[in-house]
């Protein structure tokens, strides 16, 4: 947008277009293939779709005259699908890709390292817009990369589950065989029973959670179930661990 002011022959969407090629060469050098063929996908749409609405649905003003209220619902937005992108190791394009370069080197929360990377993109849209119009985005860009964080946060968090039942032997093949994922099995004693006990531990995502947990309530709903959230797992079936 800064750059448009001075060459306003040029679609925003085009510059997009033009400013992510050399950046997309970045990403796939020190992020990896995976990373810049899903950016190219995101960021092109991104753009193709800022061309589109400006052609043939442009915006002559604002939707309403208090600032504050478009920049928090544009900041949210923008931030939940930004989240959204990095949790499937993509970005939108832009200062996206050197956020995710300063995460995987430099071991920096993405929303931080967007924060870091648009810090001298708002000091410049502060001198072309105006100060007023400055502050107001220096204050959605710390928002945004607060958010963006968040939400990953949020989209990351598994449940770590054990269960002790009579009905173990089921619980675990619908967990391996329907679930598709892990279990471990310890031999336990009941404190107050002294009856020994078969106790599974898994860890599944939320939408997995809610079948186990109604497969369990339908086999047996005596059935005792410890549930913890868990923000970060790696190795076999989740995150790489390097």
């Amino acid at each position: 947008m800064v750059v448009n002011r001075f060459l306003p022959g040029i679609p925003v969407g085009v510059l997009m277009m033009g400013m992510n090629v050399v950046l997309f060469v970045i990403g796939f050098i020190f992020i990896g293939f995976e990373f810049g063929a899903k950016t190219i996908y995101s960021s092109l749409f991104l753009s193709g779709a800022v061309w589109f609405l400006e052609r043939f649905y442009p915006v002559s003003g604002p939707l309403t005259e208090d600032i504050m209220v478009q920049l928090v619902l544009g900041t949210i937005l923008g931030a939940t699908g930004m989240a959204i992108v990095f949790n499937q190791n993509a970005s939108t394009g832009g200062t996206d890709i050197t956020a995710k370069i300063l995460n995987k080197y430099l071991n920096i929360d993405i929303g931080k390292g967007v924060l870091l990377c648009d810090f001298f993109i708002v000091l410049a849209a502060g001198w072309v817009f105006g100060i007023r119009i400055g502050m107001y985005a220096m204050l959605g860009v710390i928002l945004n990369g607060f958010l963006v964080d968040s939400v990953i946060v949020g989209l990351r968090i598994n449940k770590y589950v054990v269960v002790i039942s009579r009905q173990s032997e089921v619980i675990r093949r619908f967990i391996v065989e329907e679930l598709e994922s892990g279990a471990t099995i310890y031999e336990g004693r009941g404190g107050w029973s002294g009856e020994p006990k078969e106790v599974i531990t898994t860890i599944v995502n939320r939408r997995k959670f809610i079948r186990l947990r109604n497969f369990i309530r339908t086999v047996d709903p005596r059935a005792f179930i410890s549930v913890n959230n868990i923000h970060e797992v790696l190795g076999e079936g989740f995150e790489k661990l390097a």
